[in-house]
């Protein structure tokens, strides 16, 4: 990935929102990963800063409790922050994120051997989660999410204390990780039952020392929207003709379909559609294959991601406003989601747009850059009576590009 600082200054400027990358700099591993990875970096996808999130150990926690539950967090319990997140979104955990999917790994672990592990595995299973390795002390098994993975180990955690059993328990990327964080845990906090976990780039510890009931633990019914709709649809028709905005726009919702969404308000012929997920990273990631197909055919496409249709549908018109502000770089296609409190958008660029991304991203990109850039601004200097002031303009441009 380039560093595309020009690019980034430039589009910051006509949106008045902060790019904050143009590709991403994520190390793929798996062929899936790769496919992704080229695809951002070579339509140079951005992602943009509509409201920035505030990320501190109060947001994090507050952020924990409205994405597991309220009820279903102890009122006696203390909240450590054993690594802090640093106060920026970083690009690289977000595609891995949508990539890699939402699934997450738990590691419990208990002080001594008890047949109450029977219990664990039995709710483990019930909870949709997939056992991956068992001893009479620990488990290592798969949820559905992170969340999921935390919720049920705070459950888990209360069940232990019920039977004199202290639990320890720790949600990763990979089970290696969520053991990892476990023996973090057990170092910096001490030996005592509780959950670590990590969020945006931090690791954090939820200490449960003493006992709890919560009841029925579930998960929050949370529901993941998608609103995409066509840009400027009509002049779409009118350059292609309505039979081919009808095929667009199936293939679409087929797609949406393959990925597991639910299609609601759709009729044939129209130019936008609201569909339903069953996680948020899906959800981005659906969008973002569509704003890609979409822009290979021609069209710009606004996406709203929420969790109401009324959301999604906010977000998709906060994305037509961001459009029209680039209307002088030939539109392009945006993404709208949030992420921990802030709101965030990954913007798909037009083919003039790229084509200035491919210019200053290798040297004789550079050079032709330079040339147009001095020529422009001699010629402006003219215009103005002013071009003895061109020799000066040679000069500091030469310069820049010298000592750079």
């Amino acid at each position: 990935m380039a560093n595309h600082s020009i690019i980034r200054s430039i589009v910051s400027a006509f949106t008045k929102h902060e790019i904050i990358s143009i590709g991403t700099k994520y190390f793929p591993t798996t062929p899936l990963e790769t496919e992704y990875v080229d695809m951002f970096n070579y339509t140079h996808t951005m992602l943009m800063e509509i409201e920035k999130a505030n990320i501190t150990t109060e947001s994090i926690f507050t952020n924990l409790v409205r994405d597991i539950g309220r009820e279903n967090i102890p009122e006696q319990h203390s909240f450590y922050e054993l690594l802090p997140a640093e106060n920026k979104v970083e690009e690289y955990a977000l595609v891995s994120n949508i990539i890699m999917g939402s699934d997450r790994y738990m590691y419990i672990e208990l002080s001594h051997p008890s047949r109450i592990i029977n219990l664990f595995t039995d709710i483990i299973v019930s909870e949709k989660g997939e056992i991956i390795e068992r001893s009479n002390t620990e488990i290592v098994s798969r949820m559905m999410s992170k969340n999921d993975a935390i919720r049920i180990a705070i459950k888990l955690v209360g069940i232990g204390l019920e039977n004199g059993v202290n639990v320890r328990a720790a949600a990763g990327m990979t089970g290696a990780a969520a053991i990892e964080r476990s023996i973090k845990f057990n170092r910096e906090v001490g030996d005592v039952p509780g959950v670590a976990f990590t969020k945006l780039g931090g690791e954090y510890a939820l200490v449960l020392d003493s006992k709890f009931s919560l009841g029925q633990s579930k998960a929050p019914d949370y529901q993941h929207y998608l609103f995409i709709d066509i840009v400027n649809s009509t002049k779409y028709i009118s350059k292609n003709g309505r039979d081919t905005l009808v095929d667009l726009m199936t293939r679409v919702k087929a797609f949406m379909e393959d990925c597991g969404g639910e299609i609601e308000g759709y009729r044939e012929g129209g130019d936008d559609l609201i569909a339903h997920f069953p996680s948020k990273d899906i959800a981005i990631r659906a969008g973002l294959d569509c704003a890609w197909f979409i822009l290979n055919n021609g069209a710009n496409v606004k996406i709203g991601i929420g969790k109401s249709r009324r959301e999604a549908g906010e977000r998709a018109s906060r994305a037509e406003n961001i459009i029209k502000s680039m209307s002088g770089m030939n539109s392009s296609s945006l993404v709208v989601f949030d992420l921990a409190n802030g709101l965030y958008a990954y913007s798909i660029p037009s083919d003039t747009l790229r084509t200035f991304c491919e210019l200053f991203s290798n040297k004789k990109g550079k050079m032709v850059t330079l040339f147009v850039v001095v020529f422009i601004l001699c010629y402006l200097l003219s215009i103005l009576g002013m071009g003895i002031y061109g020799f000066a303009v040679v000069l500091i441009v030469v310069a820049i590009a010298a000592f750079k």
